[in-house]
């Protein structure tokens, strides 16, 4: 059994992380000492800037491209990370792709395997391959970026809240059977933190969200990252299985 990492040796694979939430996630976990994979699969130029943003702050972070629903591109860059850092020690499962705003008359299975790719196939590929090593230095962090649609379960959006639903479900199961190892799984569910993704959506939408707010204001992506930097961290080492979230108390955790 291999000693396991101190804090400033462990290394971070965020997926789908070169802008929005994926991006102040790797900055924060690079800025308490991890060094930094950074996952993308499109946006390179985006990747890129946000590596150069870490190591001019003082961190470590290299560009890993692959497309995580895949099972032989989800192996590689697992491969990848640990030959080019040694280990894998913190798992963050922040990717995700379109989401569709459909009435039930008008979704198809596809919409719903689509939205299953991400939230569940993709976790399970990249958590089998991360956990020998995990389990082997008896130390780990996964951490999934969840939603509080869960909670919330908006309309026209039964596809991608199943998928939330079922990866909820994964870290629960997760906690339970790796915690005998000092695997922690948890997951952070943000409410709606407007990012680039969102540019389309109007003043007005905005408005309308935040009278539901009890804080009376958005979030930034900053406050997903925090929380999924504390998860990350020694100072979260007895918690697991649970579900962190970030919304300003408009559905409750």
């Amino acid at each position: 059994m291999r000693e396991a990492p101190s804090a400033g040796r462990r290394t971070a694979l965020v997926t789908g992380a070169s802008r929005g939430l994926g991006g102040a996630i790797s900055a924060a976990l690079a800025r308490d000492g991890a060094r930094v994979a950074i996952n993308y699969l499109r946006d390179h130029g985006a990747a890129e800037a946000l590596r150069t943003r870490i190591t001019e702050a003082g961190g470590r972070a290299e560009l890993f491209r692959a497309d995580i629903t895949d099972e032989t591109e989800a192996g590689e860059l697992h491969d990848r990370v640990t030959a080019t850092f040694g280990s894998l020690d913190i798992l963050v499962l922040n990717a995700t792709g379109p989401q569709p705003d459909l009435p039930v008359e008008e979704l198809s299975w596809r919409d719903v395997l689509d939205q299953l790719e991400f939230f569940v196939k993709s976790p399970l590929l990249l958590v089998r391959k991360a956990l020998p090593g995990m389990r082997e230095r008896r130390f780990g962090r996964i951490v999934q970026i969840g939603s509080d649609v869960v909670a919330l379960g908006p309309a026209h959006s039964s596809a991608y809240v199943a998928a939330k639903s079922a990866q909820l479900g994964l870290t629960r199961s997760w906690a339970r059977e790796f915690g005998p190892y000092g695997i922690t799984v948890n997951s952070v569910a943000p409410g709606w933190i407007p990012t680039d993704r969102h540019g389309s959506i109007g003043p007005g939408a905005r408005e309308e969200y935040v009278a539901r707010v009890p804080l009376g204001h958005l979030g930034v992506p900053a406050d997903v990252a925090e929380a999924v930097a504390f998860l990350a961290s020694d100072r979260a080492a007895f918690i697991t299985g649970q579900t962190l979230t970030v919304n300003g108390g408009t559905v409750f955790g």
